[in-house]
Parts: structure tokens; sequence; C-alpha cells
């Protein structure tokens, strides 16, 4: 089924920028110098490791090192103007969209990126379907503001009827040569196309100004970018757009994956202390892939977590229904209350550890294995989760309702450093 959207002209208006790239000659490779998403680094080894990597790698931009947060974002600035003025980077010559393919083995995801009009004035255009960590956002406004640069793109879905003017123009693309073609060491091979064909981008304009779209990742980005734009006024302006990538998932389905918490504070002793009889706890004798298959099979049937962190693993679920009529907010859509990202937050985490969600007592981690490994390192909880389908996310979108923080990952995410946008070039 197609996004329904908002009328033609009041929807998405992506528009091309002269996007800022390595120059292949002053870097040791491509793929050196790319990363994950800022929030997806997990630090400090994956930091090191992309650090170490190549001098130049983008993670030096993205979450720069230094004592306090205004040496961190000064930093970010003044390596950014040192690679532009030794050339590491460079503007393209003529603004472009460009098509961005990834692929690994049969997974196959291809989308445009450009600079998107920020649109928050005209509801219904972009989708958030998470909240966002005010915390976050200030860091991530103080960097943008420091570099005067978008740094990594946002990952947006919308869904076509098919055949588009999208689709042609990614199709035209795909029969000239790449600007560059690399593999990453996670196996993906990443190209990318430039299109500067004035009807090839009529075209693309015309197909998007139809749609809406759902923020798959970054939505601490598009409040930054909201945000942004607001402290530069009513004229218009660079701050005015910001740098996405658009995927049609009716032709290119994203996967979507859970995004698992580690709880600092709490060894997984006491957290199955406090939770008594209020859940069904089971413990298991199984390797961690066979762990996640019996959290997936107790999820198809009710809100479940798989807790780990003391060298085993614990399944609960079947929670008690007059605890969560109790801790769970009654003026949300049954989805939204139905939600594992929701008890986990309403109930467990509230109610039953006392925790609050700040970053000295929670972490946000991607990746299962470091999750786990985290855990048991610094005697702390790892709470694994199950990923929601992507039609509840959209739904609970389309209806205003944002889920608990960091509830989804969809993917696979651009990797970071193939275009970065500059505002003072833009």
């Amino acid at each position: 089924m197609s996004t329904p959207g908002p009328p033609e002209d009041h929807g998405l208006r992506l528009v091309p920028l002269r996007g800022l790239r390595y120059v292949p000659e002053e870097v040791g490779s491509l793929a050196a110098v790319t990363s994950p998403p800022y929030d997806v680094v997990v630090r400090p080894d994956g930091l090191l490791h992309l650090e170490s990597a190549d001098p130049h790698n983008i993670v030096r931009l993205i979450l720069p090192q230094a004592d306090t947060a205004s040496a961190r974002h000064e930093q970010a600035a003044d390596t950014l103007r040192t690679w532009l003025d030794e050339g590491v980077l460079a503007p393209d010559a003529e603004p472009a969209l460009y098509v961005y393919e990834q692929s690994r083995g049969d997974l196959l995801q291809r989308g445009v990126i450009g600079s998107l009009a920020l649109s928050h004035r005209e509801q219904g255009v972009v989708l958030p379907h998470e909240d966002v960590m005010p915390h976050v956002v200030e860091d991530r406004a103080a960097l943008m503001r420091a570099t005067a640069a978008n740094l990594e793109p946002l990952l947006l879905t919308y869904r076509s009827d098919g055949v588009s003017g999208t689709t042609d123009a990614i199709d035209a693309a795909l029969s000239r040569p790449p600007l560059l073609s690399t593999i990453t060491e996670d196996g993906f091979h990443h190209r990318l196309w430039s299109l500067t064909d004035p009807a090839e981008i009529a075209a693309v304009s015309r197909d998007l100004s139809h749609h809406q779209a759902l923020i798959a990742d970054g939505h601490h980005r598009w409040a930054t970018y909201l945000r942004l734009q607001e402290e530069h006024g009513t004229a218009s302006s660079p701050w005015d757009f910001g740098l996405v990538l658009l995927v049609d998932t009716a032709r290119y389905p994203l996967q979507v994956r859970a995004i698992h918490r580690l709880l600092h504070r709490l060894p997984v002793s006491e957290a199955l202390a406090a939770v008594g009889d209020s859940f069904r706890i089971r413990h298991l004798d199984k390797t961690l892939p066979e762990a996640l298959e019996a959290l997936a099979a107790a999820a198809a049937s009710g809100n479940a977590f798989l807790l780990a962190g003391d060298g085993s693993y614990h399944l609960l679920d079947r929670p008690d229904p007059g605890l969560l009529s109790r801790t769970v907010r009654q003026d949300r859509p049954e989805a939204w209350r139905t939600l594992d990202a929701t008890v986990l937050h309403e109930t467990l985490l509230a109610h039953v550890w006392h925790i609050p969600d700040a970053p000295e007592d929670i972490a946000y981690i991607h990746d299962t294995e470091a999750a786990v490994e985290q855990a048991e390192r610094h005697d702390a909880t790892a709470v694994l989760m199950h990923p929601v389908r992507e039609e509840v996310v959209r739904d609970l979108a389309r209806q205003g309702v944002t889920m608990p923080r960091k509830s989804t990952s969809f993917g696979p995410k651009p990797a970071t450093g193939l275009v970065l946008r500059s505002l003072v070039v833009d």
C-alpha cells in the first residue's frame, strides 16, 4: 500500500547540493574513512578502531574527542577547515542529487541523497516516530553550529506505487559509471552516482512532491535541523534544508532491528529480584542466538525481554496485567501501550527498577553481542529487545504518536563520510 501523502507541492521537496566528498587520492581508501552513524559507534572500542583506521576517518568530525563539549565541537570545526584547506575534502563542481546504493549478498538498497526542505510547519510531511533526548539534540546542534555542516544524512523512507520518476532517474544513473565504489569492513558494497541532468532532477522533484516520509534513522538530527532553522529566523537560508537519504521501501524494503538497553548501575541479580513474580522469568542455558530465538517466540504472543550480564540469559514475559494497567498511561492507542519499549520504560524502568532515563544510567546499543559483552564486563544488565514491525511504526507515526526513544533501528544505514553538506558552500 502506498503512503498517503499531502497534495502536490506540499510534500517532500528535495533539492540538489554541491556534495562535500573525500578526494580519493588524498586518503588511504574510501572504506577506511567511513563510519557508521555517530550513535551506532560502540565507544570506546569502536571509536578507537575507526580513529586508527585512517587519520582522516569521518569519526573525527562526528565524534570529536576533547575534555569539554565546547572543545570537542571546536576541534571538529578546526579539523574540517584543515581537511578542506589540504584538499582532503572538496565540494563537487556542480549541484547534484546523488543515487546511493548499498548491497551485501541478497540485500540491496537504493535511494536518493539531497537537501530536504524543512517543512516542519506543514503537518504530515516528515513523520517522526520516536521521542528524542534533549541533551543529544543540544550536542548535535552545537556540533552543526561549529562546523556549519550536515556531516551525515538522515535516513527517510516513503512508499511509492511502483514505477515513478525517481525510479526512472535511479535506473538511468545505474547505466553510468559511479562516482565511487567501495566495500566497507562490514561487507557492504557502496556505490554513488550523481544526478545533474535538469530533466532527471525535475522528475525526482515531481515524484517526491506527492509523498510524505517516515524518519527511519536520525530523529535527533531532524530535531537539530528544526532547532537551527528556528534560530536562523524566517529569512531564506541554508539552514532551511537538511541532508537526507530518501529510500522507497515499496521497492527496497528496510530491515527493522531492535536497539538494546545497557543499565550501567543494575546487576542482573538485583534486576531479577526486583521483578519478582510481576513477570514470568525463565533462565535459559542457551547460546545467544538460541536465546534470541526464544525471545522472538515469546514476543509473538506478548511483551518479552531478554536480560544478560551474568554469563547466562533470563527471559521475562507474561507481565502481570494489573501491573501494566497501573503503570502504562491510558491516553495512548493500544498499539503504543502494548509496545515492548513502552512496557520497558513505563513499567520496568520507572516502577520496578526505578532507573531514570539518563545517560549515566542507560546506554542504547545497536549491536547485540556488544550489549551483552559490556554488561558482563561491568556487572551491569543488558535488556535485549525484539524488533517492532515497520507497519506498526508507520501507523503510529501517521496518528502523530511517538514511540519511546530508541525503539527501533532501521537499516541498512547509510555509511557516514560518503556525502557531506557544507552550509557555506551549498
